[in-house]
């Protein structure tokens, strides 16, 4: 296993860190819950494998990942590193952050956190929330007394909010998305590398299931690698800004070949890199000939998530990424982060084409969209 300095922090990072977002599940008497007996093999090997950075997060797996990552590490628990966060959407009050705090803590069965982030922030929302519950505040206390060893922050906003998260000198390191299809924060992240922060991404692979790209790509492209897995880990391993890459393994055989590849760290030449990046570039502009993603087609009246939905039609269409797509589309509604409804709310109302700049046939794309990504 390859390891790189982890920002100004003084710790040693594992290249590929294990996300327990998606946990193996199994129904026992009606209730889906997580198969413990798979976890802890397939963490148990990633840790023989060098792997020595664990994420989770308050209510991933239902809220039962936090509890079954800490089953799964507990033996080795002191020599690797733990990640989760705190969730701002459930904080009300002043003392919600140091309550959950403390169930995670209880939840993970440890003492202490290495890297407690504040989960999913933009700059505004992070101050919103600090005003109405003072949780920075209780981040510091909480680091005084060692509960936390490390305060981070994940992102969800636009590259140059992370930025302003940066330079308000608060954070050790952030979780940011970055893949060979969505480089979005691939200069906030340098920015944050050059003001000492350890950089984590996720979405290495396009998310979960997904390798990013499809093998056939990596040939045409003259790219030489066994999987598009291995392709697309290569690619962001490329970036020297990058310190991990978290990869939602969910199985044995990911974790082997994830890992294998963290260890070789041969990253993609430059001309490998370039080939893939014209390649993004040319299907960039073939995905805004479908959606250019401005959203002033919103707000829907009946709160159809427009722009979301035709961002995985892009997906679906033009980068052949299936099962991501179709996640992306099922995700709509399920969480904060990716609001309102699917297509098959739209009533046919047209307002959104009275708005739409390239005067898209948006009524027609969503009936088509949602044939494809619901599967029927």
């Amino acid at each position: 296993m390859i390891y790189k300095d982890f920002g100004n922090t003084g710790i040693k990072i594992s290249a590929l860190g294990f996300g327990c977002m998606r946990l193996p599940m199994v129904k026992i008497n009606d209730n889906n819950v997580v198969d413990q007996d798979k976890v802890s093999e397939m963490l148990r090997r990633a840790y023989e494998l060098g792997v020595n950075y664990y994420d989770s997060a308050y209510f991933y797996n239902g809220g039962l990942s936090e509890a079954a990552m800490g089953k799964a590490i507990k033996s080795f628990r002191d020599k690797v590193y733990v990640s989760t966060k705190s969730p701002g959407h459930l904080l009300k009050k002043v003392g919600d952050y140091r309550r959950i705090l403390e169930e995670q803590i209880r939840r993970l069965d440890i003492d202490y956190i290495d890297f407690y982030h504040f989960h999913g922030i933009g700059f505004d929302s992070f101050h919103e929330t600090d005003k109405k519950v003072k949780w920075l505040d209780e981040a510091y206390k909480a680091k005084e007394e060692g509960l936390i060893k490390h305060i981070s922050f994940s992102f969800h906003d636009k590259p140059e909010n992370m930025k302003k998260l940066v330079d308000l000198g608060i954070f050790e390191s952030v979780l940011c998305q970055y893949s060979a299809v969505d480089r979005s924060n691939e200069e906030a992240m340098a920015y944050a590398k050059s003001k000492g922060l350890g950089v984590v991404i996720m979405g290495p692979l396009g998310g979960g299931r997904v390798s990013g790209l499809p093998k056939e790509v990596a040939e045409k492209l003259g790219v030489n690698v066994k999987s598009s897995a291995e392709m697309a880990l290569r690619f962001v391993f490329s970036n020297p800004n990058i310190d991990c890459a978290l990869s939602g393994m969910e199985t044995l055989q990911m974790v082997e070949e994830n890992a294998a590849t963290a260890s070789r760290y041969e990253p993609l030449s430059d001309d490998e890199v370039k080939a893939i990046n014209a390649l993004m570039q040319e299907n960039e502009k073939l995905a805004q000939l479908y959606c250019t993603g401005c959203a002033y087609c919103m707000p829907c009246p009946q709160g159809v998530n427009i722009p979301h939905i035709f961002r995985m039609m892009n997906y679906h269409k033009i980068y052949n990424i299936e099962d991501f797509s179709k996640n992306g589309y099922a995700e709509i509604g399920t969480n904060e982060w990716v609001p309102g409804k699917r297509a098959d709310a739209c009533n046919q109302c047209g307002a959104c084409e009275t708005k739409c700049p390239q005067k898209i046939k948006i009524r027609e794309q969503l009936a088509e969209s949602h044939l494809a990504l619901s599967g029927g």
